[in-house]
């Protein structure tokens, strides 16, 4: 297997632990700090995973090397791979991703939640389709 077939399954996996540990509504996720924190942890793991499976498409494909983890979203969409909504979607999630791992400020959790048990599930779908497209 490929280093992009692995990262694939290395996020599939993510994305099956993080459905199993998600609270069904934001009050849940709000009050369980615990299961906050794990979600919160399954979001940086599998944001990391996007950014790799975009630089491991890009190298795949003998694309221009990408200056930075948004960069590698820009060549993507440059080259027809992802759209533009995917492309601002992945971006989105590179920023939460940030602000979760490095504790910028306060963490909103209805957006954490959103992207919990919606966005992140159907955006890294869309890009494993795109990628193996």
């Amino acid at each position: 297997m490929t280093r992009l077939t692995d990262k694939i399954s290395e996020l599939e996996k993510f994305l099956k632990e993080l459905r199993r540990i998600a609270p069904q509504s934001l009050e849940e996720y709000s009050a369980d700090i615990e299961k906050k924190a794990a979600c919160e942890r399954y979001v940086e793991k599998i944001v990391e995973a996007i950014t790799d499976i975009a630089f491991f498409t890009i190298k795949d494909r003998r694309l221009k090397m990408p200056e930075s983890d948004i960069d590698a979203f820009n060549i993507l969409l440059e080259n027809k791979i992802i759209s533009e909504e995917l492309t601002a979607m992945l971006k989105n999630a590179k920023g939460m991703r940030n602000i979760i791992a490095h504790q910028y400020g306060a963490i909103d959790d209805e957006t954490v939640f959103e992207a919990v048990t919606k966005e992140l599930q159907r955006d890294a779908k869309e890009l494993v389709n795109a990628v193996k497209g």
